[in-house]
């Protein structure tokens, strides 16, 4: 009987995780608002980075929220703002509006994802937390792929998508995030509450004094900062080396996403039986082997298996650096969940950098060997990690 209960908390958890996916819509809308009003790579990219901006903003100011009203409250809060930013593209596509859009998505975006997890910890517990979030991650892949193909179908189809092109994917996705809204509140979830007096600012960024705690959020930033950008460049390097249009290169976010869906699919189960640490080495050597074939080859093949090797090194690499930083601070969660999920301020820094980088060598080369920096980091944390 309490194993249903579990059960029956889980599914309107894991439909706002769905929800938590359409932050990743930013990648192939940002390359359709780049045709669209004939940007730059630098100015595209000002997108992605807007939207994961707010997460250096809001993140830690969550956590203490969290406190304050609890964990289900600050998530229905943060769906509640996704509603809006998914409203606001239906009345047009302006260089303004698309901004005040994203940067509501990456608002929505900060909250949910810092009070979502620990939510999900109220439900599970133990050993089961870094399969339970790889399972979230990867319901939240299935909304991260198929937006490519609403925007894809929207942008080719003008009659079905009401007129409004590749923005059809808003409207859709908002009506998603209505019915995780009245799901979710209709749930009752025990929450237990915080000891002591509510964490100050100081007191919370006082935790990345914790050398374990500040890997983990250098590590994090690195993991959003290569999926932010491999989202947003994938299409691009298809582009200059294929010669393909947009709408045959968006492809390559959907593929990225396919292979990220699966592997979070297989580490959810993977994780539960099989030491965090071996997986996340077998991982980061798919993100080497995909990075290293991304520099070198120039054929249609061989760089969508190098997308793929990509999407699937970077599935489970949040999922296990958040649980060891929640599992490393039990009594500090809330708060080290905000500054975790501060740590996807990584998707401002790299996309702006790469940006600048192709822009400077004028090929999506530069943008590559920013990633191969993140990359790298990656790989000298695995060394750091717990064996479980």
């Amino acid at each position: 009987m309490k194993e249903k209960s579990i059960y029956l908390k889980l599914i309107p958890v894991m439909l706002v995780f769905f929800t938590m996916g359409f932050v990743d819509l930013v990648g192939i809308a940002s390359n359709y608002v780049k045709l669209d009003l004939n940007l730059t790579d630098s100015e595209a990219n000002i997108f992605p980075s807007l939207v994961f901006f707010w997460f250096l903003i809001f993140s830690v100011p969550t956590g203490m929220l969290m406190n304050k009203i609890g964990r289900k409250k600050t998530v229905m809060l943060s769906l509640i703002v996704t509603f809006a930013s998914l409203l606001l593209p239906c009345f047009g596509d302006g260089y303004i509006l698309m901004l005040v859009s994203f940067s509501l998505l990456g608002i929505g975006n900060a909250l949910m994802q810092t009070s979502l997890n620990p939510l999900l910890s109220n439900i599970i517990t133990g050993d089961k937390l870094a399969s339970s979030l790889t399972f979230g991650q990867f319901v939240k892949a299935i909304a991260s792929f198929l937006a490519p193909y609403i925007a894809m179908w929207g942008a080719t189809q003008a009659i079905p998508s009401m007129g409004l092109g590749w923005r059809v994917l808003f409207p859709i996705y908002m009506v998603i995030a209505i019915i995780a809204i009245f799901f979710l509140g209709a749930t009752h979830i025990e929450e237990e509450k915080p000891e002591g007096k509510p964490s100050t600012y100081g007191e919370c960024f006082a935790l990345l004094g914790n050398p374990f705690i500040l890997l983990m959020f250098v590590g994090i930033m690195c993991h959003v900062g290569i999926d932010v950008g491999i989202n947003t460049t994938a299409p691009k390097i298809l582009m200059e080396r294929l010669g393909m249009d947009l709408h045959q290169a968006a492809f390559a976010t959907s593929l990225y996403f396919i292979v990220r869906t699966v592997g979070c699919l297989t580490g959810s189960f993977i994780l539960a039986h099989w030491s965090a640490k071996k997986f996340f080495i077998i991982s980061i050597v798919c993100m080497i082997a995909s990075m290293t074939g991304f520099l070198l080859f120039d054929t249609k093949v061989l760089l969508y298996v190098c997308i793929a090797l990509i999407g699937f090194g970077n599935s489970n690499v949040f999922s296990i650096l958040f649980s060891e930083a929640l599992l490393s601070m039990p009594q500090r969660q809330n708060e080290v969940s905000g500054l975790m999920i501060m740590g996807l301020f990584g998707g401002t820094i790299f996309p702006l950098l790469m940006g600048f980088a192709s822009d400077a060598v004028h090929s999506q080369a530069g943008a590559l060997l920013v990633l191969a920096v993140g990359v790298l980091y990656l790989l000298i944390l695995s060394a750091k990690l717990r064996q479980r």
